[in-house]
């Protein structure tokens, strides 16, 4: 896909309850790093999808979201030291629905 930028997300949510439902939906956006970091592949609508979601599950005096963006996907090329466990940055794949 064209337009895509490579985003960073970390999050940081106090409930328990809603730090599950976060989790769930940023499985549905990017590829898990860590306990609350992800990486995404999106265009300008699914950021948009994205932010609006996080949004109504958050509560906003307590919790914290923040995405990134590191530029156009495909023109970035992350530099991580990664200690421990292997870092692949996402790649865009074809999705059959």
């Amino acid at each position: 896909m064209k337009n895509e930028h490579l985003y960073l997300v970390t999050y940081d949510i106090s409930d328990p309850k809603r730090w599950r439902a976060v989790f769930k939906v940023m499985k549905g956006y990017g590829e898990w790093l860590q306990l609350s970091v992800f990486q995404c592949r999106m265009n300008s609508r699914r950021h948009a999808d994205l932010t609006a979601t996080l949004d109504q599950i958050i509560h906003h005096r307590e919790d914290h979201v923040l995405l990134m963006d590191l530029g156009p996907a495909d023109a970035v090329d992350p530099r991580v030291t990664s200690l421990g466990k292997t870092f692949k940055a996402v790649q865009r794949e074809s999705i059959i629905v």
